[in-house]
């Protein structure tokens, strides 16, 4: 784990057993790192004071910000488990590959309520420090759950009553357009690579695809931005039973 914000949230959540945290000498103060050092003392966490060229050459991003963490790796659940939960909203994502769109959208779903994160494991981006540090301390709050491919998952998916909604930019409905009680139940929403989106096989086992209306002069947005879009609709919908005004 790299970036402080990344390792302040991995002490703060506890969930993970942290085995020991490097700082690099001679940083400016800085109120996090006070913060970051205090989480150690009550987690009972090693510190090791380093010099910033070794932390540097430890480091796995090109800014780790002076910190870096040795820590479990994140725990992973049943597909089935993820479901168990009836409020339960999923991220699936099929074939998303750069780390900063991985980590993008696992901090997003972290903040916008989502309760698990489905990754095939094959063709998606692994959780590597870079991820990690995009997260911010999101994975901290999501379930994670690896699959052996996305279409199988899909399949169990609506067998456990989740419904799954595709994101794509040539979908014939809006996702402003859904039905509220659509959204009341376990749902989960597919993403696809930037560029070529949903594979053909993913697509056809969502139980519907929906686009996210553009106004402006590009055909589409970055799939961490439109996945953030999304899930914000989604957790609006689902808080307050309202449907945007047209």
């Amino acid at each position: 784990m790299e970036g402080r914000q990344a390792v302040l949230a991995l002490l703060q959540a506890g969930r993970r057993r942290v085995q020991r945290v490097l700082l690099a000498e001679q940083q400016e103060p800085a109120p996090i790192l006070d913060e970051i050092e205090r989480w150690c003392r009550q987690r009972r966490v090693p510190v090791e004071l380093v010099s910033a060229g070794r932390l540097a050459q430890l480091a796995s991003t090109q800014q780790p910000q002076g910190v870096l963490a040795y820590a479990e790796a994140v725990p992973e659940v049943d597909l089935d488990e993820l479901v168990a939960d009836e409020r339960a909203l999923l991220v699936v994502l099929d074939g998303v590959t750069d780390p900063q769109n991985v980590g993008s959208l696992a901090r997003s779903a972290a903040c916008l309520g989502a309760s698990g994160l489905v990754l095939p494991r094959h063709r998606s981006g692994e959780l590597t420090p870079s991820v990690m540090k995009v997260a911010a301390g999101g994975l901290e709050h999501l379930a994670v759950c690896r699959v052996p491919g996305v279409p199988a998952a899909l399949a169990r998916l609506e067998q456990l009553g989740c419904r799954t909604l595709g994101l794509s930019e040539r979908a014939d409905r809006s996702l402003y357009d859904l039905e509220d009680e659509v959204l009341q139940g376990p749902v989960a929403l597919v993403l696809g690579a930037e560029g070529s989106g949903l594979r053909r096989l993913s697509a056809a086992r969502c139980h519907e695809l929906v686009r996210i209306p553009l106004a402006g002069r590009l055909p589409a947005l970055n799939v961490a931005v439109a996945g953030a879009v999304a899930l914000a609709e989604v957790a609006r919908r689902r808080g307050t039973g309202r449907r945007p005004v047209a």
